[in-house]
């Protein structure tokens, strides 16, 4: 007999997907928090007679332990420390603190963005990428799928081509975009465009063929039965394609940063970690995290109104 999945209500739904968050959350704070599952440095709050070590520094277990014992065979002040993870793991309270803080706390260098303006900034490069990747990869990715011969001419360039890393078209980019931001955005239409067509034709390829079929016997011709048939009836899965490339634009993102002007939220997490401020790190990429989560939220809300015929649309 085979088994049915049921719903599970809206409540158990709930709680398992607030569940997916609290496990890593718990996970984090035992190795943040509890000493005996994972503390390898010890932070020293009094170096006693051990000249080198300085308040406030982290230094290993074994070296600590060791210059300890030494100081007591020598009948000196030993040190005094307690155990903590290392400076690029920060406790959540920390990383908690610093996503509020990260807002008010003023840029190192004077001339340099504040957080969220260089948050705002990646916004930008991000939906204004993705925004020209659709504006190409969904007319042509629907072609491909509905036209055979528009698929040979285009998708075997369309497969070699998205093999190449986006990220080495970075030097060139600058050379024929500026340092500004036109290399950004092509580092990112790049990385999405033609990953978008071949999926977009895949969607549309899986149309039913009875809808079509019934589209030509109701007197449709080709160009009618795209516009009133394949388009209306792929619409929805294309719809949800989308929402998964926009994370992936969010990836190229960083890399993208990478090169041109020293701004956007990927420059901020590399100042943060070149003053050892991981607390910031970690709270950027948390950041952008949620931003990402609530920008599928959001259009998948949006998507279950505009498909609200679709089976399975919720």
């Amino acid at each position: 007999m085979g088994y049915v999945a049921k719903d599970m209500g809206q409540k158990n739904k709930l709680i398992l997907s607030l569940c997916s968050f609290l496990i890593p959350i718990c996970l984090w704070c035992a190795v943040s928090y509890l000493p005996f599952i994972w503390h390898p440095q010890v932070q020293i709050t009094d170096s006693g007679s051990v000249s080198y070590l300085q308040v406030g520094s982290r230094v290993d277990k074994n070296v600590f332990y060791s210059e300890a014992q030494n100081t007591v065979d020598h009948h000196s002040a030993p040190p005094e420390g307690i155990l903590v993870n290392p400076i690029y793991l920060p406790a959540p309270h920390e990383v908690a603190k610093a996503l509020v803080t990260a807002f008010t706390t003023p840029p190192e260098q004077p001339d340099t963005p504040w957080f969220h303006q260089s948050l705002w900034h990646s916004i930008k490069i991000v939906f204004s990428a993705f925004l020209i990747s659709s504006i190409v990869g969904i007319p042509l990715g629907i072609l491909c799928g509905f036209s055979q011969k528009i698929s040979l001419l285009t998708e075997p360039f369309v497969e070699f081509f998205r093999y190449l890393p986006a990220p080495a078209f970075g030097a060139l980019a600058v050379a024929i975009l500026g340092i500004n931001d036109a290399p950004k955005i092509a580092i990112i239409v790049i990385g999405t465009l033609f990953q978008e067509i071949l999926i977009i034709a895949n969607t549309t390829r899986m149309v039913d063929q009875g809808l079509i079929e019934a589209g030509y016997t109701l007197g449709t011709n080709k160009l009618k039965s795209l516009f009133h048939v394949v388009i209306p009836a792929a619409f929805p899965d294309i719809y949800r394609d989308l929402r998964v490339l926009l994370g992936w634009a969010w990836t190229y993102l960083i890399v993208s940063e990478l090169i041109g002007t020293t701004s956007g939220i990927t420059w901020f997490i590399t100042q943060q970690a070149r003053y050892q401020n991981f607390d910031n790190v970690y709270a950027a990429i948390l950041i952008i995290g949620v931003i990402g989560l609530v920008c599928d939220w959001v259009l998948m809300k949006l998507g279950e109104r505009m498909f609200a015929w679709k089976i399975g649309a919720k």
